[in-house]
């Protein structure tokens, strides 16, 4: 049975977050089959606003491990030139994941992972720069056993989570933009987590249902060497299949002088250590989607959860650049809930996660 939500998702993904429109070429880029019912909905709606050409790819997340773990040294090093010249014709690209086995990768080859990343970086970066994007992700029993979840718990959960009023949402986060726009000094003080940078000259990004669904965060970057302090995140992280739990960084100067992770230290730090800029900041980033309040263990969820910072090892956005360049773009995620405080100029502006500045209350959930 056709489940009417699905429609509802590809509605939202197609006329608001990548406003196709006649005359597009659309590109949707599917991990896993089980995300092809939202394909099919997604082809339909793109081909009805009048889009000229609509082209959709599958991958398959098992073969995609077969590469990391058996390609040569002259393999991993080819540059597919023909995904990039299609890239450049594209005007909206649209990304589902819908894999049912998040861990799927946790065994392959790191080394060859990170080697195509930076193979296949000039891709990601024309499509970031030239397109109108999205990413979004679609419910799975995997997903759903890793958030810990029933599937239907899961598709309420990731429905909800989705289909809000995105409009409304972007004029509630308006307001948090233009706090931080004026910010110059920020403190996070919480468990294991004492931090202070700058965000001087810095703007404020809305992430208003555009680029990621779900969405519902707003962003900066911090001043390149101005990060001082540790942080300990409590929220579980998966970079390149691992999953990563109370990863503890220390910094000086804006570089991350020391990291840890218990059992993973030495994952950890190989990844940090991928290049230069892995062990600064590239994004710091509040959390405000009023219907994300667990984790996961799926950041694209876990990063907007309300009450929620990620403070971001490695590249900056362009829309907020502060310098950092790196393969690496790590979101790890830190939850306020109880006992945290963020702090812009000496001024309290979240407690405990709720937020408590007189302009950004109307940004609290309701239930609260």
């Amino acid at each position: 049975m056709f489940d009417p939500r699905i429609r509802q998702l590809a509605e939202v993904l197609v006329t608001y977050s990548t406003r196709v429109k006649k005359g597009d070429v659309v590109l949707i880029n599917a991990s896993g089959t089980d995300c092809l019912p939202l394909v099919k909905e997604l082809y339909s709606l793109c081909l009805a606003r009048g889009a000229k050409y609509v082209e959709y790819s599958l991958q398959i997340p098992e073969i995609d491990r077969h590469f990391y773990n058996t390609a040569t040294k002259s393999q991993l090093s080819f540059f597919p030139q023909h995904k990039l010249d299609f890239m450049k014709q594209v005007n909206v690209f649209i990304s589902i994941s819908g894999s049912p086995n998040s861990m799927v990768m946790a065994q392959a080859n790191q080394k060859n992972m990170i080697a195509w990343s930076k193979v296949t970086r000039p891709i990601v970066d024309w499509r970031v720069k030239n397109t109108r994007w999205v990413i979004t992700r679609y419910p799975t029993h995997g997903a759903a056993q890793e958030a810990k979840m029933s599937l239907e718990e899961y598709e309420e959960y990731l429905f909800a989570a989705c289909c809000i009023d995105w409009e409304a949402e972007s004029r509630k986060q308006e307001k948090l933009k233009r706090l931080m726009d004026k910010a110059d000094a920020v403190r996070i003080k919480a468990s294991d987590t004492d931090l202070s940078f700058s965000i001087r000259g810095l703007d404020g990004i809305k992430c208003d249902g555009r680029f990621n669904i779900p969405d519902g965060e707003v962003f900066t970057a911090p001043v390149r060497d101005s990060v001082e302090g540790h942080i300990t995140y409590n929220c579980p992280t998966i970079y390149q299949g691992k999953e990563f739990n109370g990863v503890r960084l220390e910094f000086a100067k804006g570089r991350i002088v020391k990291a840890s992770a218990p059992g993973m230290d030495d994952e950890l730090n190989r990844i940090l250590d991928t290049d230069e800029g892995a062990r600064f900041i590239g994004e710091f980033a509040i959390g405000v989607n009023p219907n994300i309040r667990v984790p996961m263990r799926n950041i694209l969820f876990d990063e907007k959860i309300f009450g929620s910072i990620h403070f971001t090892p490695g590249q900056c956005y362009d829309e907020c650049d502060n310098g950092n360049r790196s393969a690496v773009h790590w979101d790890m995620v830190k939850l306020l809930k109880g006992d945290g405080e963020i702090w812009f100029d000496n001024h309290l502006i979240q407690k405990d996660g709720l937020f408590v500045h007189k302009d950004l209350v109307s940004l609290n959930p309701a239930r609260e």
